[in-house]
C-alpha cells in the first residue's frame, strides 16, 4: 500500500529543490542550479522556463549533452503548450550551439525547424530576427560580408521593434565584425564597442555575454587592435571570476591571457595559463579553445628553445584542428631544417585566401624565405604584406611592416634603408610593450648599425638585446648571440668593436667563425637568416681585409690572431 505521506514528502523536496535551483540560478552559482533543478526535475518534470534554466546551468558549466537534452525537453514543452515562437527560441539555440561546435548538418536542421514553426505565427516576432543570424554566419563563411552586414541590420531592426537587447547586441556585433572584414576598422570597431555597452552593464544572459565577450577580442586580434583586446580579455577574466562554477568560455579567456602574456615576456606564466586552458577547454568539450590552447604552448615552448615540448604542443594543436602554422614551420627553422620550414609556409600560404588570416602568416613566411635565401620571395611577401594589414589597426600595422621590410633592406645590404624601418619597429614594439620583438628588432639595428660603421651603436643595441634575450629565456637567440662576441685570447672585446679584429666587422667575424666551422655559405645564410648573396659580399670582405684568398687560408689566419672565441664555441654543430 502506497503511503500518501511519503508522495507529499517528495513533492515538498522537489518543491524546495526548485526553488534554490532558482535561486541558485539567478545569483550564477551554475553548479548548484543545475544539481537542485536536476534533482527536482528526477521528482517532478519541470516545466519550460526551468528547463531553458536548467539548459544553460548545464551549458555554463560545460555539460553540453545535458544542454541539448534540457532544450529539446523544453521546445517540446512549448510545442505542447501551442507556443511557436518560444519552441522557435528552443530550436535556434540549439542550432547556434551545435554550429558553433562544427555540427553543421544537425544545426541547419534545427534552424530549418524553427524557421517551420515560425511559418505558423500570423506576424513577424522577435524570434523571425533571431533567424537572420544563421544566415549572417553563412554570409560571413563565403566571404560575402556585404550580405552579412545587410542581414545583421535586418535583425537589429527586428530586435529594436521588439525590445530584445540580446538580438541587438548580437545584431549590431555583427555588424561590426563585417565592417572590420571590409576594412572600415573604425566603424566596425564603433559598433562593436556599441555593443559592448550592453555586455558590461549586465544586461545579456550570461550565454549571450560570453559569445559577444570572445568574439569581440576575436575580432580585435584578427585587426591586430591588441590594445582593445587587452582591454576587453582584463574585462572578460574579471566576468569569469566572478563566476567560479562557470567552464564555458572560461577555456577561450585563458587563451587570450596566454597570448598577452606571451606577447608581454612573462613566458612562464603564459605556458601555465594554456595549460589551464586546455584543462578548462576539456572540461567544456571546446576543441577550438583547446587547439589554441596547445598552439600557444607551443609557440612559447619554441622561444624558450623546448623544442621537443614545442613539436608535441603543435601536434595536439593539429589533432583539435587547430592549423599548426606558422609556429611548425618557424620550429623546423629553428631546428635547421629549413627546407621543411619553406615547405610548410608555402602550403599554408597557398592555401590561405582570407586577407586578414594571412597578416599572422606573412612575417613568418618572410623570416623563412631570408634564411632560405630567397630575398625576391620575402620582398613580394613584403609587399602583399604591407596590402594585407591595411584593415588592421594603424599603429601595429606600421609596426608590422617596418620589421619586415627592415629585415629585407638589411638582407640586400641596404642598411640605411634597414635603420630607418627598424627604428620604427622598434619604436611600435617599446610602446606595445613586446619586449622579445624589441629584442629582436634590436639585433638586425645592430647588424645594420654595423654595416654602416657605427660600432658602438652596434654594441649597445646587442647589449640590450642580450640583457631582454636572457630576461625572457630565450635560449635559441642567446646561442645566436654568442656567435656576436668574439675575444681575443680570455680578453672580452666589446662586441662590434674593431680593437684586435683586424678590420673585420661584428658581423664579417660572425661568418668568419661560421667559415671556420667548415659551413657552406648556404648554411651560414640559414644560420644567420641573410641571403647566400650577403653572405658572398661578406666572405670577399673578409678576404680582402685579411690579405687571403681562400676559406682555408681566413681559418689558419683566424685561429693564428686568436679571431675566434677562446672557448670554441664557434664550434658548435
Amino acid at each position: 500500500m502506497v503511503n500518501p505521506s511519503a508522495g507529499a514528502g517528495a513533492g515538498a523536496g522537489a518543491g524546495a529543490e526548485l526553488e534554490r535551483g532558482r535561486a541558485r540560478y539567478a545569483q550564477r552559482g551554475w553548479r548548484d542550479a543545475y544539481a537542485a533543478l536536476n534533482a527536482a526535475d528526477r521528482v517532478h518534470p519541470l516545466g519550460a522556463e526551468d528547463l531553458w534554466r536548467l539548459a544553460m546551468a548545464a551549458l555554463l558549466i560545460g555539460r553540453e549533452d545535458d544542454f541539448a537534452a534540457a532544450l529539446d525537453r523544453a521546445h517540446r514543452a512549448h510545442l505542447d503548450a501551442g507556443d511557436a515562437a518560444r519552441a522557435a527560441r528552443c530550436a535556434f539555440w540549439i542550432g547556434f550551439r551545435l554550429a558553433g561546435r562544427g555540427d553543421v548538418g544537425q544545426a541547419t536542421g534545427w534552424f530549418a525547424r524553427a524557421r517551420r514553426l515560425l511559418e505558423r505565427e500570423p506576424g513577424e516576432c522577435v524570434e523571425h530576427g533571431y533567424l537572420l543570424l544563421p544566415l549572417v554566419h553563412q554570409h560571413f563563411a563565403s566571404r560575402n560580408y556585404e550580405a552579412a552586414r545587410t542581414a545583421a541590420v535586418d535583425a537589429a531592426r527586428v530586435a529594436d521593434r521588439f525590445g530584445d537587447a540580446e538580438l541587438h547586441a548580437l545584431a549590431v556585433h555583427f555588424q561590426g565584425r563585417a565592417l572590420l572584414e571590409q576594412a572600415h576598422v573604425d566603424d566596425g570597431l564603433t559598433l562593436l564597442d556599441e555593443a559592448m555597452v550592453a555586455v558590461t552593464r549586465g544586461e545579456l544572459s550570461p550565454t549571450v555575454t560570453g559569445l559577444i565577450y570572445c568574439s569581440m577580442i576575436g575580432a580585435c586580434r584578427r585587426i591586430h587592435a591588441l590594445g582593445r583586446a587587452h582591454e576587453w580579455t582584463t574585462a572578460l577574466k574579471h566576468w569569469c571570476d566572478q563566476q567560479p562554477d562557470m567552464v564555458a568560455y572560461t577555456g577561450l579567456c585563458l587563451v587570450y591571457r596566454a597570448e598577452i602574456m606571451h606577447l608581454h615576456g612573462a613566458w612562464d606564466e603564459a605556458i601555465e595559463e594554456a595549460r589551464r586552458a586546455c584543462e578548462r577547454s576539456s572540461l567544456s568539450e571546446d576543441r577550438q579553445s583547446l587547439g589554441h590552447a596547445h598552439y600557444q604552448q607551443g609557440e612559447v615552448q619554441r622561444l624558450m628553445g623546448n623544442f621537443a615540448a614545442a613539436e608535441d604542443a603543435y601536434r595536439e594543436a593539429s589533432r583539435c584542428g587547430r592549423e599548426p602554422q606558422p609556429g611548425y614551420s618557424l620550429l623546423r627553422l629553428a631546428q635547421g631544417n629549413i627546407d621543411a620550414a619553406v615547405a610548410g609556409i608555402r602550403r599554408v600560404l597557398g592555401e590561405t585566401k582570407d586577407v586578414l588570416n594571412r597578416t599572422r602568416l606573412l612575417p613568418a613566411h618572410i623570416e623563412i624565405s631570408l634564411a632560405a635565401g630567397e630575398v625576391e620571395e620575402a620582398r613580394n611577401a613584403c609587399r602583399d604584406l604591407d596590402a594585407a594589414v591595411r584593415g588592421c589597426d594603424a599603429s601595429v600595422h606600421g609596426t608590422i611592416v617596418a620589421h619586415a621590410c627592415g629585415a629585407v633592406d638589411l638582407a640586400v645590404g641596404d642598411a640605411a634603408a634597414a635603420l630607418v624601418s627598424l627604428r620604427r619597429a622598434l619604436n611600435g614594439w617599446q610602446e606595445l610593450d613586446a619586449p622579445y620583438e624589441t629584442a629582436r628588432v634590436r639585433v638586425l639595428l645592430a647588424h645594420a648599425c654595423d654595416e654602416l660603421g657605427d660600432h658602438d651603436a652596434a654594441a649597445l643595441e646587442l647589449e640590450a638585446a642580450r640583457a631582454a634575450f636572457e630576461r625572457l629565456g630565450a635560449r635559441p637567440d642567446l646561442d645566436r648571440l654568442e656567435r656576436l662576441r668574439p675575444t681575443t685570447g680570455a680578453t672580452p672585446r666589446t662586441p662590434g668593436s674593431l680593437h684586435d679584429s683586424h678590420g673585420l666587422t661584428t658581423r664579417e667575424l660572425e661568418v668568419l667563425s661560421l667559415v671556420a666551422t667548415g659551413r657552406t655559405n648556404r648554411a651560414i645564410a640559414t644560420e644567420l637568416f641573410i641571403s647566400e648573396k650577403t653572405v658572398a659580399r661578406h666572405v670577399s670582405n673578409i678576404f680582402a681585409k685579411l690579405a687571403v684568398t681562400s676559406r682555408a687560408a681566413a681559418t689558419a689566419y683566424a685561429y693564428e690572431h686568436n679571431l675566434l672565441r677562446a672557448d670554441g664555441a664557434e664550434h658548435r654543430p
